[in-house]
C-alpha cells in the first residue's frame, strides 16, 4: 500500500511540474535595451522573485539617469514609473523568450516626453 501511495504521489507531482501555468520565474533576472522617441538612449532593469522590478534609463540626450520601479505580473505585464517620485511611466510586457517592448512617458524635465522601449534579458 505504501508503494502504491508513493507511485501516485509520484505521479502528481511529475504533472504538477510539467504545467505550463504562468510563473514569475521565467523573467527573474536583469533585463535591458534601448528606449526612442522625443528622448532617446538604454534602459536596465533587475526582476526579483516576488515581481519586484528595479532599474534605470539613462538619457543620451541630456545625460541624466531616471529611477524605474514598480512590478511585473506572472503573466509578463510591466508595470513600473520612473523617477523619484513618479514622474513618468514605464509599461509593456516581458515575454518568455527573452524579449521585451513597451512605452515610456517621463514629464521631468519639462517638456513632456514620451516614446516607445524595446530590449531582451541578460
Amino acid at each position: 500500500m505504501k508503494k502504491l501511495f508513493f507511485l501516485l504521489l509520484t505521479a502528481f507531482l511529475f504533472i504538477g511540474c510539467s504545467s505550463d501555468e504562468d510563473t514569475i520565474y521565467d523573467y527573474i533576472g536583469t533585463w535591458s535595451g534601448t528606449y526612442e522617441g522625443s528622448d532617446k538612449g538604454t534602459w536596465n532593469i533587475v526582476v526579483a522573485s516576488n515581481g519586484k522590478v528595479t532599474g534605470t534609463m539613462h538619457s543620451d540626450v541630456n545625460t541624466e539617469n531616471y529611477n524605474i520601479s514598480g512590478s511585473l505580473s506572472e503573466s509578463g505585464d510591466l508595470n513600473a514609473v520612473v523617477g523619484l517620485p513618479s514622474d513618468g511611466e514605464f509599461k509593456g510586457s516581458l515575454t518568455r523568450d527573452k524579449k521585451g517592448s513597451g512605452n515610456w512617458r517621463n514629464s521631468v524635465p519639462t517638456p513632456e516626453r514620451t516614446g516607445s522601449w524595446t530590449g531582451e534579458k541578460k
